[in-house]
């Protein structure tokens, strides 16, 4: 399974495109049932380490159509292989109304995610795969602003890669997408645009795994990838000039 033209396009304009079908439900099950387990003895997604590398969970992208479709924007044989999964659960919350959505983009330092102070660590692709069904907004959706990866490679040509440091660029950003969709439908994401999960206000737990993808030229921080958004995207680059999202930052 290889990436449509019309959704390289959809990447190339918004920063995402979501894929239906893409993961087997036997696979989808298999995961489920190991996360719940653990679910069972209180353990949170960051928490659940014996699976972050386990194969019932990295076989979601790895084995299954996934792989393929992410290769198909970066570049077959082009992609390191990730050493593990961001397993992201969002429990329900009474909170009514629910807070607005607030962006980010990755790779800023923060408690958990292990990035040092000070330091900036930038990667590719970052691959959603939905677990559960989400049909409908503030279910815990991932959650996109389209075309802000064009906006901030703008501000980072201007004024540098590090001034991530500094926090988000402080840009007008267009109204929120929550993305709905069912188990086993893939997200491509380009990892500057922004985006977050937005709070899950439904009956059900949001399940998700998340992997992060460097293309193999990528080192932990590529600020000329900041600055150059389909540096790293050998499937697309032949697309990009032609596509409205680069004829705005021309």
């Amino acid at each position: 399974m290889t990436l449509s033209f019309a959704q390289k396009q959809e990447i190339i304009d918004n920063g995402y495109v979501k894929i239906p079908g893409v993961v087997p439900r036997a696979m989808l099950d298999a995961a489920l049932r190991a996360i719940n387990s653990l679910v069972g003895e209180g353990l949170g997604g960051d928490e659940m380490t014996e699976l972050h590398d386990a194969a019932v969970i990295t076989d979601l992208l790895l084995r299954t159509p996934a792989w393929e479709l992410a290769e198909s924007a970066i570049g077959g044989g082009r992609i390191d292989l990730p050493r593990r999964a961001q397993i992201a659960l969002r429990f329900p919350s009474l909170e009514d109304p629910p807070p607005e959505p607030i962006g980010h983009l990755d790779g800023m330092h923060s408690e958990h995610n292990g990035v040092p102070k000070g330091e900036i660590r930038n990667f590719t692709m970052l691959v959603g795969i939905y677990l559960s069904d989400v049909p409908d907004p503030y279910a815990g959706n991932f959650t996109v602003w389209p075309g802000t990866h064009h906006a901030h490679e703008r501000y980072f040509r201007e004024h540098g890669a590090e001034a991530l440091l500094d926090g988000m660029p402080p840009i007008d950003l267009p109204p929120p997408v929550h993305v709905t969709g069912a188990a086993g439908d893939v997200i491509l994401a380009h990892y500057q645009v922004a985006h977050t999960a937005v709070a899950n206000v439904s009956p059900h737990t949001r399940y998700a795994v998340f992997f992060r993808l460097r293309h193999v030229g990528h080192p932990s921080f590529r600020p000329e990838a900041m600055t150059d958004i389909w540096l790293d995207w050998e499937g697309l680059r032949d697309l990009a000039p032609r596509a409205g999202g680069r004829r705005m930052i021309e």
